[in-house]
């Protein structure tokens, strides 16, 4: 994905951070990253506005209210605190006096009540500020355990990410490795190659010294290009061919044997008649 960060530093397996000229080169890179980064007045103006309303009390509209428009915070009044006598142009008003005794009323019913706290506190203040530091401690040792166990989880953290990238730091050596003996049987197997087509040029070069110049050597003959259909009609005429030989052998040889047997019919009937013969002979001679 294109917002996505891919985080390739193996700090557990890489060495050379604290060479010379490392931090030198980072800053130099920072410095390239902020020099192409242009910041607009407000980079948040594609974000819509956070509904802050619900949360919003009168007192805080108000306040928005004033620091929008630019206007001076209120002073913090201490009127309540002062028992200030009628105007002097107002004595004779009982309106006036009424309002100055029931100021007077209230600051004595403040002071009652601080009079009161302080009774309370010195009854009951020790033990309220032993609960408290009981509480405290408590809170606090909570604290140390989910902090105990916070290193904890970073330290199997830190310890997977170690193993994890000793085990990748292990397969990269054996894969460069590799890579470097592969490259380097590339590079013994193109030099084999090189010196075979060199080997190769040098037997060609002596074969055409040693064979004949091309004005003496004999023209191959010419053998006429047919198409399938032509060739096909060829073997065919020549099975045809033997064929026609095959029968006229048979015939002769038929011929010779119906030759021999004639004659073999023929000689014997002249043995026949010469017998015939001597036996009358024979019997003339009787």
């Amino acid at each position: 994905m294109a917002d996505e960060v891919i985080v390739d530093a193996l700090p557990y397996i890489d060495h050379g951070y604290d060479d010379v000229g490392v931090r030198e080169s980072a800053l130099a890179m920072v410095e390239e990253e902020c020099r192409r980064y242009r910041p607009t007045k407000n980079y948040l103006d594609h974000l819509p506005l956070p509904a802050s309303s619900p949360f919003e009390t009168p007192l805080m509209i108000n306040e928005f209210e004033r620091i929008q428009n630019r206007l001076p915070m209120e002073t913090l009044s201490m009127k309540r605190y002062e028992l200030p006598p009628p105007p002097s142009g107002k004595l004779s008003e009982v309106s006036a006096w009424q309002e100055s005794i029931e100021n007077s009323m209230a600051q004595l019913e403040h002071q009652w009540v601080r009079s009161l706290n302080l009774e309370l506190m010195l009854d009951y203040g020790t033990e309220a500020w032993k609960s408290y530091l009981e509480v405290f401690t408590a809170m606090q040792a909570k604290a140390q355990i989910q902090l105990q166990q916070l290193k904890k989880d970073m330290q199997d953290v830190n310890w997977q990410r170690k193993q994890a990238q000793t085990q990748a730091g292990e397969k990269l050596r054996n894969l460069e490795a590799h890579w470097v003996l592969l490259v380097s049987k590339n590079y013994e197997i193109e030099t084999e190659c090189v010196e075979l087509e060199k080997v190769v040029q040098a037997a060609r070069e002596q074969l055409e010294k040693l064979a004949p110049p091309a004005d003496n050597a004999p023209t191959p003959p010419l053998v006429e290009q047919t198409n399938g259909h032509a060739a096909e009609e060829e073997s065919n005429g020549n099975e045809a061919m033997e064929e026609d030989e095959t029968e006229t052998q048979v015939q002769a040889e038929a011929e010779a044997d119906e030759n021999s047997q004639s004659n073999d019919g023929s000689g014997n009937n002249n043995e026949e008649e010469k017998e015939e013969e001597e036996e009358k002979t024979s019997n003339d001679s009787s």
